[in-house]
């Protein structure tokens, strides 16, 4: 079985939204990283987006080595088998499809070896369901956040065939380079944050859509409150803090009602209507006309930089 000092190698396979941020963090740590995607469009932009997140990361000082060292241990193959060829660890960031991730991995169980920890950052398809019987063994989850070269979160988990141990070695490789894993104890769709966010967002829209507060209104009193607090406190903590019997008498009480979050929003099909699709598309809950995408991606991602280093402060000095 392998250790975290074997691991030597990780191939990315996947180079779209997730891939490049998530190939710069295993190369900060100090690993030759091999990518593959099998568009050549995809390859060049996955290049082009490295080079810009780790300007961005020189400028706010977060380098222990020059940025071409870095980029250095980075290296693109044209197939899946040049990928993985001495790879020790696989991050599989392909798209959130099933037929084609159920084509990716019998091209993966056909060349990878057994002792090969397989992890996926699949979002919502039950990989262990997909994946051929034999690999079962080495795979895992390894559930990333965008934009992953800065959400410090990775959520692990392990298939019920796989050694405990492969799940601790994640959180280990993880945690060596930089990031705050979590090792969930078994598999749920959605994990921890997705399945939290899901929640909020249902309630949010619910508010919108009964004309009781728009979405600044939302967003404003989200940062003016809980989402700070849970800096310090987390939502668990934060229960023990304010009274557990007090949490109770809520639910008891019956003191809010919720509807049901199974229909799309009102607001959101507005939107899908119109085209309107968020940063991407220009518009979406605020207006972005006008405004360059790169530059507020890049604010985006310095004020993410200032606010997970107070929460890492607040995480390693707790209440």
């Amino acid at each position: 079985m392998k250790t975290l000092a074997d691991i030597k190698k990780i191939a990315v396979l996947g180079a779209g939204t997730m891939g490049p941020g998530i190939a710069q963090i295993y190369a900060q740590g100090g690993y030759q990283v091999t990518m593959w995607t099998r568009s050549e469009s995809t390859r060049e932009k996955a290049k082009a987006s490295l080079q810009s997140q780790l300007d961005t990361f020189e400028e706010e000082g977060l380098l222990t080595e020059p940025k071409d060292a870095i980029l250095n241990r980075i290296s693109f193959a044209l197939t899946v088998e040049e990928a993985v060829q001495g790879a020790d660890f696989i991050q599989e960031t392909i798209v959130e499809n099933r037929d084609a991730k159920v084509a990716l991995y019998e091209q993966l169980a056909a060349c990878v070896p057994a002792d090969v920890i397989i992890a996926s950052n699949t979002s919502a398809l039950n990989i262990f369901e997909i994946v051929p019987e034999q690999l079962l063994p080495q795979q895992i989850i390894c559930h990333w956040y965008a934009p992953p070269h800065v959400i410090p979160l990775v959520e692990v988990v392990k298939s019920e065939q796989a050694p405990q141990e492969y799940g601790e070695i994640a959180v280990e490789l993880l945690t060596k380079c930089g990031k705050t894993a979590v090792l969930m104890k078994k598999f749920i769709r959605g994990y921890i944050i997705n399945r939290l966010q899901q929640c909020i967002q249902g309630e949010c829209f619910n508010l919108i859509d009964g004309g009781y507060c728009d979405a600044q209104a939302i967003d404003d009193a989200c940062k003016a409150s809980f989402i700070p607090r849970a800096m310090v406190l987390g939502i668990c903590k934060r229960i023990d803090f304010g009274g557990i019997d007090m949490t109770a008498n809520n639910i008891k009480n019956k003191s809010y009602s919720f509807p049901s979050y199974d229909t799309m929003p009102k607001c959101m099909q507005e939107h899908l209507d119109k085209g309107e699709l968020g940063l991407k598309s220009g518009k979406g809950f605020y207006d972005y006309t006008g405004k360059d995408v790169e530059e507020l991606k890049s604010h985006r991602d310095k004020q993410l930089f200032e606010a997970f280093a107070l929460a890492k402060k607040f995480m390693s000095d707790p209440v």
